[in-house]
């Protein structure tokens, strides 16, 4: 089955927007991985918006499940890896001032730049995944990185969702057999959410793992986080 890791960003800006320590990320991450979550994915940003740099130390000490880091590879972002040793470093094309990810990388555009950074990230003994749009032609430059797996960007899948599901989904299919050809690894993110999910993980099945946080902490204000790690949990079975 598909692994559930919970991006806790929201959480932390939660508490950002008051100050002090409430709601605490660690007791959140220690209670999401005890209620059935696979992983924790944190994305940390220059201006500690959301996440800051000392979150990701303390972090650690508690993540008994994949520990999942996204970012823009910048030194400060390598820095952390190289500290941290996640299971997973998530390569991402963002720019500082950005709201949210919005944009996979161009591999055929970036690819030696990106093979080196991920050489970089091997040498620490972690799994390398590069964030990338539905776009076939994207998947075998992205296998030339030397990248363990990709990262396939749902926003276009969730927003077209609702008027055609089929349509809103080829592309994915597509290039997920693309990347499986290739001999990468799938990985999904980005609006997934209790409406789009399963379907997207029955039509394709091969995807490893699938980071999800603004939905599910939306979600938890009204089912509360167990129940709603468990409903995620429920839509990633596809038999």
């Amino acid at each position: 089955m598909t692994r559930l890791s919970v991006n806790i960003n929201k959480i932390a800006t939660l508490r950002n927007a008051r100050g002090g320590r409430i709601p605490d990320v660690v007791r959140a991450a220690v209670e999401i991985q005890r209620f059935g979550a696979d992983g924790i994915t944190v994305h940390p940003r220059p201006d500690e918006r959301h996440i800051r740099r000392q979150d990701v130390y303390d972090l650690k000490k508690v993540v008994t499940t994949e520990f999942n880091i996204e970012g823009y590879p910048s030194r400060d972002f390598l820095d952390l890896i190289k500290d941290i040793r996640p299971t997973q470093a998530t390569l991402v094309p963002d720019p500082p001032d950005v709201l949210t990810s919005n944009a996979g990388w161009n591999t055929k555009e970036h690819g030696l730049y990106l093979k080196d950074v991920i050489a970089e990230i091997h040498s620490y003994g972690v799994r390398a995944s590069i964030f990338i749009a539905a776009d076939s032609s994207m998947m075998a430059p992205a296998k030339a990185t030397g990248s363990d797996r990709v990262e396939l960007y749902t926003e276009s899948y969730a927003a077209h969702y609702s008027e055609n599901r089929e349509k809103a989904i080829a592309p994915f299919v597509e290039a997920s057999k693309e990347a499986t050809d290739c001999g990468l690894g799938l990985n999904a993110g980005h609006d997934l959410n209790l409406d789009n999910l399963n379907y997207f993980v029955t039509r394709i099945p091969n995807i490893l793992e699938v980071s999800i946080g603004h939905a599910v902490i939306s979600d938890a204000l009204y089912f509360g986080l167990e129940n709603t790690v468990q409903l995620y949990l429920r839509q990633l079975k596809t038999k």
